[in-house]
């Protein structure tokens, strides 16, 4: 585990945002310096997804009377062809220094999920706190408290209502989606739960834990319905089959095993030179299985017969994480690093290499397949095309982010005709006529304008 330096809290979540009204006339939109000022003030809470710094709570800075403008042989270790680097456009390159310095939580982000409607995605924190985001447009919606400890796992399930989520408290906690609201918690493991899979008919739980077992739950009912014992070590990750038939885990025991479902009975046990088996994903026919095992490589499996194909090779330290496309066609990972490396399937040949995270160490692609999402040691969250791996903004909880802002310039006239600008947070809904001169990158990458482009939205 990444050991990160203390920062500062969040503010509170429950905070309910203020509305402001908005009146227009011939001359231009009207509202008054103390309605602009409070609303700055309350945008200080608002979560969204920039390629830009933020922003202080508003200042006005000058008044003017001008407008400012699966086929593979067995055993074969794949070794990475040199892939050349896109040259980058300045708003690309403006998103990539922007990020460096956003972020979504206080602490390392380890866990990441997308609701199958590609609307909603979740985060979890060391700081505690899951955060759930609005996609595409990257605004955070609602910051979810209850759990004790880091949040190492999410899953939610196939019909997008649930998300659940593990905890190093060694608790599972339920959430209703969008609202969550506390739903139930799972209680029965006796240390860190370290992974969590739901099965496609949203009947089963499984979850994985450093007590070295995995625990099968009934999700209507919250009860435990069977554990399921063989690893010498820590699970740190399971993956399920598309039919919810097959039950895949990996352990710090360097063994991976193959259980059926729902019965729970031990099928098979892969062991091949690992050092420990850190990150698990099945390819969506459930023929190939792929697994970091021995650190800096990653494996391909044939299932069900457990016949390793390839070894990928290309990464210079821990590789922390793995996500496939849903057609099942690219494989993604991530690494300490600081490299997200996308290869095709099943060739496992390197595609592209992209840089500018710091510790990589969860990856999620949306089921619409056109996101994916990674976030890192420093509690950042980025989105990146998956189509041309280019950067398009990162997520940003502006109480996660104090005393890192610069301004974007808003021109307002007032009652009297008095033209005035003022300084918000990126990300500020901008009223409708307003002339804005503005540094900050929505999700699409559009600079954020009047008329209803580049708006966000406050947390619910």
């Amino acid at each position: 585990m990444i050991t990160q330096p203390d920062l500062p809290q969040p503010a509170d979540p429950d905070e309910e945002p203020q509305v402001f009204a908005v009146s227009h006339n011939g001359e231009g939109t009207t509202l008054t310096r103390r309605d602009f000022l409070v609303a700055a003030g309350a945008v200080t809470a608002a979560g969204v997804l920039v390629g830009c710094n933020p922003a202080p709570i508003a200042t006005p800075t000058s008044t003017h009377t001008s407008t400012p403008s699966a086929t593979a042989t067995p055993a074969q270790t794949s070794t990475p062809m040199p892939v050349p680097t896109a040259t980058l456009t300045s708003e690309q390159q403006r998103v990539i220094e922007s990020c460096q310095t956003i972020k979504a939580h206080t602490k390392y982000v380890r866990a990441l999920t997308i609701s199958p409607d590609s609307k909603i995605m979740a985060s979890g924190s060391g700081d505690t706190f899951i955060k759930l985001w609005l996609l595409p447009e990257g605004t955070l919606i609602r910051t979810l408290k209850g759990h004790t400890k880091n949040i190492s796992c999410l899953a939610i399930t196939a019909d997008g209502r649930l998300l659940a989520s593990g905890c190093h408290d060694s608790t599972i906690k339920l959430w209703p989606l969008p609202s969550g609201a506390h739903f139930k918690t799972f209680e029965g493991h006796t240390s860190a739960v370290n992974a969590l899979v739901l099965s496609p008919d949203g009947k089963l739980l499984a979850s994985g834990a450093d007590d070295e077992t995995i625990r099968l739950w009934s999700l209507a009912e919250g009860t435990l319905l069977k554990t399921l014992t063989g690893h010498s070590a820590g699970v740190s990750c399971l993956a399920l089959s598309p039919d919810g038939k097959l039950l895949v885990s990996g352990s710090l025991d360097a063994a991976i095993k193959l259980w059926s479902l729902p019965d729970g009975t031990l099928v098979k046990t892969l062991v091949k030179d690992c050092a420990g088996v850190s990150s698990l994903v099945l390819s969506p026919d459930g023929r190939i299985l792929a697994s970091v095992c021995d650190g800096e490589s990653i494996k391909l499996w044939s299932l069900p017969d457990g016949v390793l194909l390839k070894t990928l090779t290309g990464h210079t330290n821990f590789v922390s994480c793995l996500a496939l496309s849903p057609d099942g066609e690219m494989l993604v990972s991530g690494s300490y690093d600081s490299t997200i490396k996308l290869w095709s399937l099943p060739d496992g040949a390197l595609l592209k290499t992209l840089e500018g995270s710091d510790h990589v160490l969860a990856l999620v692609i949306s089921p619409d397949g056109k996101l994916l999402v990674s976030s890192d040691g420093q509690g950042s969250i980025r989105s990146w095309s998956l189509l041309d791996g280019m950067l398009l903004g990162c997520a940003m909880d502006l109480a996660a982010n104090t005393g890192k802002v610069q301004g974007s310039s808003y021109d307002i006239k007032d009652a009297s005709g008095r033209i005035t600008t003022y300084t918000l947070p990126c990300g500020s809904p901008i009223p409708a006529n307003a002339i804005c001169t503005c540094n900050c990158v929505g999700l699409s990458g559009k600079s954020g304008s009047s008329g209803g482009t580049g708006h966000y939205w406050y947390p619910n």
